[in-house]
């Protein structure tokens, strides 16, 4: 699966909105999902997954996977590891010229994630990237709008 050529990691870094995605069991009903990336000391990236479980008035769930960059040529793909020592594959195979849109994908083409620096997107902009998604081999049936509400 190709990735992006090339990722500024620094500036990848911040707040994400989970616009769309093939839910894994942990995000099933997320409402307001957020991904934050930090960069910490050691070249690993501090992760923080925060939603609101099965609505907006839902319980607040929290989890804290750990990124590591496997690819430090271009920095677009990475090892997510929830539960030690597993690292899940992740690729950025979008990220728009702004950083402000990006689609995350795996390999078996099992889960993807459309994220934005903003909580909604104009259409238009959805459909393209779930057009990409296709475009690489994945079930578009499968993905979810992720409801934001602000």
């Amino acid at each position: 699966m190709q990735t992006v050529d090339y990722v500024d990691i620094e500036r990848f870094m911040g707040d994400w909105y989970v616009i769309g995605n093939i839910p894994t069991f942990l995000e099933k009903g997320a409402h307001n999902a957020v991904e934050s990336y930090a960069l910490n000391d050691d070249g690993s990236i501090q992760t923080t997954f925060t939603f609101l479980k099965d609505g907006f008035d839902g319980k607040k769930k929290q989890y804290n996977p750990k990124g590591f960059v496997t690819d430090t040529q271009t920095n677009a793909t990475w090892g997510m590891r929830f539960i030690w020592p597993i690292k899940a594959d992740y690729r950025i195979i979008y990220l728009d010229e702004n950083y402000s849109q990006t689609v995350i994908a795996r390999q078996k083409r099992d889960f993807i994630w459309i994220m934005a620096r903003t909580p909604t997107i104009p259409d238009a902009d959805y459909e393209r990237l779930v057009e990409l998604a296709e475009n690489v081999g994945y079930d578009v049936s499968k993905i979810e709008r992720v409801p934001q509400s602000w």
